[in-house]
């Protein structure tokens, strides 16, 4: 692999790696087409897992897979058992979606497609890994860099839960991500200090009640007004119990109940979305949805029996670690390729590693010059420009070379 100098960088910096090889660029692009068209779901990824760790061993590196069977972990360069590990982390596991694109390398798998971009991911961390193995080889990698392939980002609480009781942050000091972004312009990433995704969690209800007769409801539950009290009411009153700048939320997507118009049921079950902004209103919002849903229910007679499933806390960008993704995307791209952005309010499991060490994620942007058609993470027409791959490698690779945390 050709590495050529580039001078974008101060004269106290390292040298960075040039742009990428046409061929690199081409089995990378290659490399993630394969991916897309094979989809595998959590904790199911055998065949990508297969892959990633077959091509880094064709590299000369040791891979090694989580204990789960999928995923994988792999340290390129120097190890002295002092200087620590920085880590750059991929998800490798598609959605049960279907993919309706017309191209090439839609997913041959009925119902699975990678449309949140983590074989994007995967990619990137690949060809990173790939660069600096070269760049370890030549002597020019003064830092130990541990890639990391985790499974079962889309299943709560998150296959980053398990990698971590593997040991992957072991000697780690420091570990960044990168995600997919179709709002941001391909050539640019979106970054931002603090908060930059939300607290994701999941609500399941059951409303029971004797149930009766359409004409005589006083005499009953009614079971379908008191459901549709907790659906209307819960959100009001934890509007009113919690800071609003928490941004708490919850939101239905799913109420089932009765089979007739004229009878009152006795079961109802509802299912949900809790979101949250604010890491302290995250850890409280067990408690305060319990007692709103219990305190709505009781009103209308109904018995409440609450499964709150624990998601993912926000991901909370480090200050320094931004920092050194903003200077590593300025170093290859000039400053004008580094936007602010928002906080979003999807859950991302790369937040668990965050509990543990510093870290920050930034927003790949993926969407094609001059296409203004509004798309969105999860959907079944979801694609990238496959030219955000090689940014997403120059910038993983300036990361490691421009980290001082040595």
């Amino acid at each position: 692999m050709s590495l050529d100098a580039t001078d974008v960088t101060p004269a106290t910096a390292p040298a960075l790696p040039g742009t990428l090889p046409d061929e690199l660029r081409a089995e990378l692009i290659a490399f993630r087409r394969d991916l897309h068209m094979h989809p595998e779901l959590g904790n199911c990824e055998f065949r990508t897992t297969a892959a990633i760790k077959a091509r880094l061993e064709q590299a000369g590196l040791e891979p090694r897979v989580l204990p789960t069977g999928t995923g994988l972990i792999c340290d390129i360069g120097p190890r002295d058992g002092v200087a620590p590990l920085l880590a750059l982390r991929a998800d490798i596991d598609g959605l049960p979606i279907p993919d309706t694109k017309t191209v090439d390398y839609r997913s041959t798998v009925a119902d699975r497609a990678h449309a949140c971009g983590h074989d994007v991911h995967t990619t990137v961390v690949l060809g990173a890994g790939l660069v600096l193995a070269e760049l370890a080889r030549e002597g020019r990698l003064a830092r130990p860099v541990r890639l990391l392939f985790q499974p079962a980002e889309e299943v709560l609480p998150g296959g980053a839960t398990d990698a971590v009781e593997a040991g992957v942050l072991e000697g780690v000091g420091r570990i960044l991500a990168l995600h997919c972004d179709p709002k941001v312009e391909v050539g640019r990433i979106g970054l931002r200090t603090g908060p930059i995704t939300s607290a994701c969690d999941r609500l399941e209800i059951s409303l029971d009640g004797p149930g009766g007769h359409t004409a005589r409801p006083h005499l009953t539950t009614d079971l379908v007004t008191a459901a549709a009290k907790v659906i209307t009411e819960v959100p009001a009153l934890l509007a009113r119990r919690v800071d609003a700048r928490s941004g708490l939320a919850v939101t239905w997507g799913r109420v089932e109940s009765g089979h007739a118009c004229n009878v009152i049921p006795q079961h109802a079950e509802l299912s949900a979305t809790v979101r949250c902004l604010d890491l302290p209103a995250w850890r409280e919002a067990p408690d305060l949805v319990h007692a709103a849903v219990d305190e709505i229910a009781t009103l209308h007679r109904a018995k409440s029996e609450i499964n709150y499933i624990r998601g993912v806390p926000p991901v909370v960008n480090e200050a320094s670690s931004a920092e050194l993704l903003r200077d590593a995307m300025i170093a290859r791209r000039g400053a004008q390729a580094v936007e602010d952005t928002e906080q979003s309010l999807g859950g991302e499991d790369f937040s668990w590693y965050l509990e543990r060490v510093p870290g920050a994620m930034a927003r790949l942007g993926v969407r094609k010059v001059g296409d203004t058609t509004r798309r969105d993470l999860h959907a079944g027409d979801f694609d990238v420009d496959e030219g955000a791959i090689a940014v997403g490698v120059e910038l993983f690779t300036a990361a490691v070379l421009l980290d001082r945390n040595a």
